[in-house]
């Protein structure tokens, strides 16, 4: 591509509210600010305002009724939707992927660099538990449809020119499902650098309550112990979950503002992380909050809590192997003062994930200019050869 600007698209799976993998897309836009964003549906209501500033185009799916509500139910669907989209005119395609975007179609001159959040999971690793945990009618349906899509799945991931893995755990799975090695760039968090504030005698858990959170672990644990326990976000389970509670234990659902959120975070005495995630962005808000995390010895924890220092792990999805834990760290707690454990969190900044995206780019730009020139091979007829 020569000293040429490249034109740049960005590729999401869906946008209908600001999550973790939502965010790594705005920063993305922050790196490449002329850049669309293509995606499967939009949700504008349920995004920053500052989103409707940007480029946003969607696949057919999204004139569907209720699009941006029923989505997930259309998982079968979505290989062509993103197949669908025409972008022949970029010369570097960028996905943020853990579903389907991946599977986009570019110029064969053109650099397709996948930000991988994680291999399917209902389509490989997850798939017996998702499954165990469906309704009748898609367990029914799932096998059959499941097949076809993993196909699907190693075809559109050959088509990806270089991997970036949000976690080390991320990159092995990577190289499971899909035999590929990839680069690892952790994800970017919203570092809170508000002032220190005193502890206050309560545990905290933030984020959706869905089945493979496992929350349901730290609210047994802190009833069990008869220890306070404020539970953040809404979900499936919310039912299910308030029903196993305790007197100790507060539900606030998920309408906090993200100012609400952080003051939590500063006042928790320490932040109880039960699930298995790919990387886990709310165990990294807490220690930009001076926060102490117990977490699940598993996934990206590993890769964002310091044990002993920053935050303590527990060796089993267990209440006891909470609770021990929960009490190993009253006994002991952890050797970070909260500007050590704040100061850890920022090496998962913003501004980091940036400045290495955009380098990346760049090197991998580079290699692909490369990669095309070493590929062809003119073979000299002997003729040739003789003069």
């Amino acid at each position: 591509m020569g000293n040429k600007k490249p034109k740049v698209a960005i590729v999401h799976d869906w946008l209908v509210g600001y999550a973790g993998g939502d965010r790594v897309v705005d920063c993305m836009h922050h790196v490449f600010p002329d850049a669309p964003i293509y995606t499967l549906v939009y949700d504008k209501d349920n995004m920053p305002a500052w989103f409707r500033d940007y480029d946003i185009r969607t696949t057919y799916i999204q004139k569907l009724p209720f699009a941006t509500r029923i989505y997930r139910s259309l998982l079968p669907w979505m290989p062509a939707a993103f197949e669908a989209l025409d972008l022949s005119e970029y010369d570097l395609v960028l996905s943020s992927c853990s579903s389907c975007s991946k599977g986009v179609i570019t110029r064969p001159d053109a650099v397709h660099i996948c930000y991988c959040h994680t291999p399917i999971r209902y389509v490989w690793d997850f798939y017996y538990t998702y499954r165990a945990n469906a309704n009748w009618l898609v367990r029914a349906v799932m096998p059959h449809q499941m097949y076809k899509l993993r196909q699907w799945d190693k075809c559109a991931a050959d088509r990806v020119d270089y991997f970036i893995a949000n976690s080390r755990y991320i990159a092995r799975r990577i190289k499971k499902y899909y035999r590929r090695d990839s680069d690892v760039i952790y994800p970017c968090v919203h570092i809170n650098e508000s002032p220190f504030v005193p502890k206050e005698d309560f545990y905290l858990t933030v984020g959706r309550l869905t089945w493979y959170k496992r929350v349901d672990l730290a609210v047994a644990a802190c009833t069990k112990l008869g220890r306070r326990l404020v539970v953040i976000g809404g979900g499936g389970e919310e039912t299910r979950l308030r029903a196993l509670a305790g007197p100790t234990v507060t539900f606030l659902g998920g309408g906090l503002t993200d100012e609400e959120v952080r003051g939590y975070y500063l006042r928790a005495r320490a932040f109880l992380f039960p699930g298995e995630e790919d990387f886990g962005i709310t165990p990294v808000e807490a220690q930009s909050a001076g926060t102490p995390v117990l977490a699940y010895g598993r996934g990206g924890a590993c890769e964002t809590v310091e044990d002993g220092r920053t935050g303590l792990l527990f060796d089993a999805q267990t209440v006891e192997s909470l609770t021990e834990c929960i009490r190993r760290f009253e006994a002991g707690g952890v050797s970070g003062t909260p500007e050590e454990i704040r100061a850890h969190s920022r090496r998962f900044s913003e501004q980091r994930f940036e400045e290495e995206l955009r380098a990346y780019c760049e090197r991998r730009l580079a290699d692909w200019d490369q990669e095309l020139h070493d590929c062809a091979h003119v073979v000299r007829s002997p003729l040739e050869e003789s003069k």
